[in-house]
Protein backbone atom coordinates (compact mmCIF):
# COMPACT_ATOMS: atom_id res chain seq x y z
CA UNK A 1 0.00 0.00 0.00
CA UNK A 2 1.28 3.63 -0.99
CA UNK A 3 3.06 4.95 1.79
CA UNK A 4 1.65 8.83 0.72
CA UNK A 5 -2.36 7.74 0.75
CA UNK A 6 -4.05 8.04 3.84
CA UNK A 7 -4.71 4.13 5.16
CA UNK A 8 -8.22 3.64 6.03
CA UNK A 9 -7.80 1.15 8.94
CA UNK A 10 -11.12 -0.44 10.34
CA UNK A 11 -11.61 -2.62 13.48
CA UNK A 12 -14.46 -5.17 13.74
CA UNK A 13 -15.57 -7.58 16.08
CA UNK A 14 -16.20 -8.08 20.24
CA UNK A 15 -15.11 -6.25 23.20
CA UNK A 16 -11.67 -7.51 22.49
CA UNK A 17 -11.48 -5.30 19.92
CA UNK A 18 -13.52 -2.64 21.31
CA UNK A 19 -11.08 -2.30 24.40
CA UNK A 20 -13.23 -3.09 27.09
CA UNK A 21 -11.13 -3.77 29.87
CA UNK A 22 -8.50 -0.39 29.01
CA UNK A 23 -8.94 3.12 30.97
CA UNK A 24 -8.51 4.68 28.17
CA UNK A 25 -9.09 4.41 24.48
CA UNK A 26 -5.93 4.98 23.27
CA UNK A 27 -4.59 1.49 25.02
CA UNK A 28 -7.08 -0.57 22.90
CA UNK A 29 -5.70 -2.56 20.18
CA UNK A 30 -6.93 -0.12 17.72
CA UNK A 31 -4.95 2.65 18.63
CA UNK A 32 -2.18 -0.03 19.85
CA UNK A 33 -1.81 -0.68 15.78
CA UNK A 34 -2.73 2.30 14.16
CA UNK A 35 0.09 4.01 16.29
CA UNK A 36 2.37 0.81 14.84
CA UNK A 37 1.22 1.77 11.38
CA UNK A 38 1.95 5.77 11.66
CA UNK A 39 5.39 4.50 13.02
CA UNK A 40 5.82 2.40 9.92
CA UNK A 41 4.79 5.97 7.78
CA UNK A 42 1.64 5.52 7.58
CA UNK A 43 -0.80 8.14 7.11
CA UNK A 44 -3.92 6.39 9.28
CA UNK A 45 -7.41 6.98 9.69
CA UNK A 46 -9.13 4.61 12.21
CA UNK A 47 -12.26 3.49 12.75
CA UNK A 48 -13.76 0.92 15.10
CA UNK A 49 -16.50 -0.30 14.33
CA UNK A 50 -16.81 -3.44 16.95
CA UNK A 51 -19.73 -4.02 19.35
CA UNK A 52 -18.68 -5.60 23.37
CA UNK A 53 -20.57 -8.55 23.07
CA UNK A 54 -20.36 -8.88 19.36
CA UNK A 55 -20.69 -13.34 18.26
CA UNK A 56 -19.76 -13.83 14.39
CA UNK A 57 -23.42 -13.49 13.67
CA UNK A 58 -23.18 -9.92 14.42
CA UNK A 59 -20.39 -9.00 11.72
CA UNK A 60 -22.53 -8.36 8.75
CA UNK A 61 -23.84 -4.66 10.18
CA UNK A 62 -20.25 -4.12 10.83
CA UNK A 63 -18.97 -4.68 7.54
CA UNK A 64 -21.15 -2.99 5.94
CA UNK A 65 -20.75 0.05 7.94
CA UNK A 66 -17.01 -0.01 7.70
CA UNK A 67 -17.42 -0.73 3.74
CA UNK A 68 -20.07 2.65 3.77
CA UNK A 69 -17.15 4.42 5.53
CA UNK A 70 -14.29 3.02 3.13
CA UNK A 71 -11.76 0.24 4.26
CA UNK A 72 -8.30 -0.28 3.15
CA UNK A 73 -7.12 -2.35 5.91
CA UNK A 74 -9.37 -4.19 8.21
CA UNK A 75 -8.71 -6.08 11.53
CA UNK A 76 -11.31 -8.70 13.14
CA UNK A 77 -11.40 -9.96 16.29
CA UNK A 78 -13.86 -12.38 17.58
CA UNK A 79 -14.62 -15.89 18.57
CA UNK A 80 -15.14 -15.18 22.30
CA UNK A 81 -18.33 -14.83 22.72
CA UNK A 82 -19.36 -17.53 19.99
CA UNK A 83 -17.30 -19.89 22.30
CA UNK A 84 -19.28 -19.02 25.47
CA UNK A 85 -22.21 -19.13 23.65
CA UNK A 86 -21.46 -22.90 22.32
CA UNK A 87 -21.70 -21.73 18.41
CA UNK A 88 -20.79 -24.83 16.75
CA UNK A 89 -17.56 -23.86 14.43
CA UNK A 90 -19.09 -24.64 11.01
CA UNK A 91 -21.61 -22.10 11.85
CA UNK A 92 -19.51 -19.13 13.16
CA UNK A 93 -16.76 -20.15 10.69
CA UNK A 94 -19.07 -19.91 7.99
CA UNK A 95 -20.45 -16.32 8.91
CA UNK A 96 -16.52 -15.17 9.50
CA UNK A 97 -16.09 -16.21 5.99
CA UNK A 98 -18.88 -14.10 4.43
CA UNK A 99 -17.23 -11.12 6.42
CA UNK A 100 -14.19 -11.36 5.25
CA UNK A 101 -15.44 -12.31 1.71
CA UNK A 102 -17.58 -8.90 1.91
CA UNK A 103 -13.98 -6.45 2.85
CA UNK A 104 -12.46 -8.46 0.32
CA UNK A 105 -14.70 -7.39 -2.63
CA UNK A 106 -14.71 -4.27 -1.17
CA UNK A 107 -10.81 -3.84 -1.78
CA UNK A 108 -9.96 -4.07 2.27
CA UNK A 109 -7.00 -6.53 3.51
CA UNK A 110 -8.52 -8.37 5.96
CA UNK A 111 -6.30 -9.62 9.51
CA UNK A 112 -8.28 -12.17 11.21
CA UNK A 113 -7.54 -13.05 15.47
CA UNK A 114 -9.14 -15.99 16.06
CA UNK A 115 -10.73 -17.70 18.74
CA UNK A 116 -8.58 -17.26 22.46
CA UNK A 117 -7.68 -19.82 25.14
CA UNK A 118 -10.42 -19.84 27.54
CA UNK A 119 -8.75 -22.09 29.01
CA UNK A 120 -6.44 -19.84 30.86
CA UNK A 121 -9.30 -17.68 32.69
CA UNK A 122 -9.38 -18.08 36.24
CA UNK A 123 -12.77 -19.07 36.57
CA UNK A 124 -12.42 -22.26 34.36
CA UNK A 125 -12.05 -25.19 36.69
CA UNK A 126 -8.56 -26.66 36.74
CA UNK A 127 -10.25 -30.20 35.75
CA UNK A 128 -12.23 -28.93 32.46
CA UNK A 129 -9.09 -25.79 31.73
CA UNK A 130 -7.64 -28.52 29.30
CA UNK A 131 -11.29 -29.50 27.52
CA UNK A 132 -11.97 -25.76 27.67
CA UNK A 133 -8.72 -25.03 25.56
CA UNK A 134 -9.20 -27.95 23.03
CA UNK A 135 -12.35 -26.33 22.31
CA UNK A 136 -10.79 -23.09 22.01
CA UNK A 137 -8.22 -24.67 19.35
CA UNK A 138 -11.22 -26.64 17.44
CA UNK A 139 -12.55 -23.41 16.94
CA UNK A 140 -9.89 -21.00 16.37
CA UNK A 141 -9.01 -23.53 13.64
CA UNK A 142 -12.39 -23.75 11.78
CA UNK A 143 -12.21 -19.68 11.83
CA UNK A 144 -8.49 -19.79 10.49
CA UNK A 145 -9.57 -21.95 7.45
CA UNK A 146 -12.82 -20.03 6.46
CA UNK A 147 -11.16 -16.37 7.05
CA UNK A 148 -8.09 -17.67 4.70
CA UNK A 149 -10.70 -19.28 1.69
CA UNK A 150 -12.29 -16.02 2.13
CA UNK A 151 -9.15 -14.18 1.14
CA UNK A 152 -7.98 -13.32 4.52
CA UNK A 153 -4.77 -13.85 6.44
CA UNK A 154 -4.83 -15.13 10.15
CA UNK A 155 -2.86 -13.61 12.38
CA UNK A 156 -3.10 -16.30 15.77
CA UNK A 157 -2.19 -14.95 18.97
CA UNK A 158 0.61 -17.50 19.79
CA UNK A 159 0.69 -20.30 22.83
CA UNK A 160 3.42 -17.93 24.42
CA UNK A 161 1.24 -15.18 25.30
CA UNK A 162 -2.12 -17.24 26.36
CA UNK A 163 0.77 -18.64 28.94
CA UNK A 164 1.38 -15.36 29.87
CA UNK A 165 -2.04 -14.64 30.69
CA UNK A 166 -2.26 -17.66 32.60
CA UNK A 167 0.54 -16.94 34.67
CA UNK A 168 0.16 -13.23 35.01
CA UNK A 169 -3.15 -11.66 36.59
CA UNK A 170 -1.90 -8.04 35.87
CA UNK A 171 -2.81 -9.05 32.29
CA UNK A 172 -6.45 -8.93 32.81
CA UNK A 173 -8.74 -6.24 34.27
CA UNK A 174 -10.62 -6.19 37.25
CA UNK A 175 -13.28 -8.54 35.68
CA UNK A 176 -10.63 -11.41 34.91
CA UNK A 177 -12.04 -11.85 31.63
CA UNK A 178 -11.14 -9.08 29.76
CA UNK A 179 -7.22 -7.88 28.88
CA UNK A 180 -6.13 -4.98 31.14
CA UNK A 181 -3.92 -2.28 29.42
CA UNK A 182 -0.89 -4.32 29.88
CA UNK A 183 -2.93 -7.22 28.02
CA UNK A 184 -3.69 -5.16 25.76
CA UNK A 185 0.03 -4.53 24.83
CA UNK A 186 1.38 -7.47 24.63
CA UNK A 187 -1.80 -8.61 21.89
CA UNK A 188 -0.93 -5.38 20.00
CA UNK A 189 3.06 -6.67 20.18
CA UNK A 190 1.76 -9.85 18.96
CA UNK A 191 -0.17 -9.00 16.07
CA UNK A 192 2.10 -6.28 14.69
CA UNK A 193 4.22 -7.61 12.48
CA UNK A 194 0.93 -9.66 10.77
CA UNK A 195 -0.65 -5.97 10.46
CA UNK A 196 2.39 -4.64 8.89
CA UNK A 197 2.50 -7.18 6.51
CA UNK A 198 -0.47 -6.70 5.19
CA UNK A 199 0.14 -3.57 3.97
CA UNK A 200 3.37 -4.46 2.19
CA UNK A 201 2.91 -4.46 -1.92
Amino acid sequence: MAMNKTLRFRVLGDSLAAGVGCSRVEQSIGYLLANALRAAGHAVALGVHAVPGARSADLAPQVSAAVREGADLALIVIGTNDLTRFTPPAVGAGLLHDAVAGLTRAGARTVVVTAPDLGVLAHVPPAFRDAVSQASRLYANAQAAAATTAGGTVARVGSEVFARFATDERLFSADRFHPSAAGYALIAEALTPHVLAATAG
